[in-house]
């Protein structure tokens, strides 16, 4: 008696990274290529700004460059991580990060470091670090969990109520513990990214609304209140008549409209700008970095750093378009808005038509705090466009079948 046949079925899917555990040509080299050439500037014109100041370096001109160009190297170190993370692991993640992020929130609250009239700051030994910056990608990526785990095995256009109001209060934590530090910029660049998120979740349109119409009664409220602190509230009356206060709240912004001024078309040159050399813009390697390239690279310097900046936004949408995952739709549309948002914030107040907010600059700011999280968020892109490259193989080859007779 013959042996009945028993059929196997195998499928095929691509693996990403050839022979490698992660090759450079499957990564999305328009969008890494961006982030270096940005970090590398970033080098430079945070070394153009502290170059003259001996009272920032301690007579070492090239203090900031060194601490910078390890900040890029470790954050590009984390991107290759994240990048090369089974994107299961990265889901089961998700938690963990978002859970840290609220506990260095707490921890900032109860020993943190004011700086600026903000306590943001954790001072570990000699290190510092701004746990509100890692929050912003810890509230993308716990949003984008929440849609996709209720999304799982279920196919909707549109997402419902409570998911809605389950992203929102993944946010409320974060958003709560930020305003209470109080840091107004980061709670602004989290209002835009959240926004953002539940934009790119399918939500009705209503929704949208009702966050637009919740945002402007509580700046009413904090502002009728007295919640806001007084150099924040000069800082906005100082953007709404910049000759208010020439030397107090308003001399930031015209210092920094100054140096942008100064450059031109083609700028001073490196380590020639006159504002930039005498030190008269404040902050300037950190939340005004963008004015050293204004004055010394002109308008082309100036206009290619934005070029780059909307490279990596530009990438970041069309990731979040091409994956047909939902977690990383969300959180790479997420990612884009943060970014967005940010650079257009810090850009903005530069030239005086923003307020000034004290947000970085993403990868081009001193610090290693917002150099980090920038890097995870790209490395989470990455991620997500890798899997992207690696699920077309396993949908679109049809399972092989194999005769096996016994």
């Amino acid at each position: 008696m013959a042996a009945t046949p028993t059929i196997r079925t195998s499928t095929r899917s691509r693996r990403v990274g050839g022979s490698g555990w992660l090759a450079w040509r499957d990564l999305d080299l328009a969008l890494l290529g961006a982030v270096v050439l940005l970090g590398a500037l970033g080098c430079v014109l945070v070394w153009s700004a502290t170059v003259n100041r001996d009272d920032l370096t301690g007579g070492d001109p090239k203090a900031f460059l060194a601490k910078q160009i390890v900040n890029l190297g470790i954050g590009l170190g984390l991107m290759v991580v994240v990048a090369a993370t089974d994107h299961r692991w990265v889901r089961i993640l998700a938690p963990v990060a978002y859970g840290l992020a609220v506990v260095g929130l707490v921890l900032v609250l109860v020993m943190g470091t004011t700086i600026n009239g903000s306590r943001s700051w954790l001072m570990l030994g000699g290190l510092s670090l701004q746990p509100s910056e890692l929050a912003k990608l810890a509230v993308v990526v716990g949003m984008a969990l929440v849609v996709a785990e209720r999304s799982e095995g279920r196919w909707r256009d549109r997402v419902g109520t409570v998911d809605v109001l389950l992203m929102l209060a993944v946010a409320a934590l974060p958003a709560a513990l930020i305003l209470a530090q109080p840091d107004l910029g980061t709670m602004l660049v989290l209002s835009a990214t959240v926004f953002g998120v539940v934009a790119a979740s399918g939500a009705h349109r209503r929704w949208l609304a009702v966050l637009v119409g919740s945002g402007v009664l509580v700046a009413a409220f904090a502002v009728v209140t007295g919640f806001l602190e007084q150099y924040q509230v000069d800082r906005f009356l100082a953007f709404t008549d910049p000759g208010r206060d020439p030397r107090g709240a308003g001399y930031n912004v015209e210092q920094a409209r100054i140096a942008v001024g100064n450059g031109g078309l083609f700028g001073q040159g490196l380590f020639d700008g006159s504002q930039t050399g005498s030190g008269f813009v404040p902050e300037q390697h950190t939340d005004f970095v963008f004015t050293v390239a204004g004055e010394e690279l002109g308008l082309v310097g100036a206009g290619l750093l934005i070029c780059l900046l909307g490279v990596v936004i530009w990438r970041a949408l069309v990731i979040a378009s091409r994956t047909d995952d939902v977690f990383g739709r969300i959180a790479a549309a997420g990612i884009a808005c943060w970014f967005g948002f940010q650079a257009f914030q810090n850009i903005g107040m530069c030239v005086g038509i923003m307020p000034v907010t004290g947000v970085p600059l993403p990868f081009v700011s001193y610090g290693g705090s917002s150099m980090f999280a920038g890097m995870l968020a790209i490395g989470l892109l990455q991620n997500i466009h890798l899997r992207t490259l690696a699920a077309p193989a396993s949908r679109m080859q049809p399972a092989k079948r194999v005769l096996v007779r016994g």
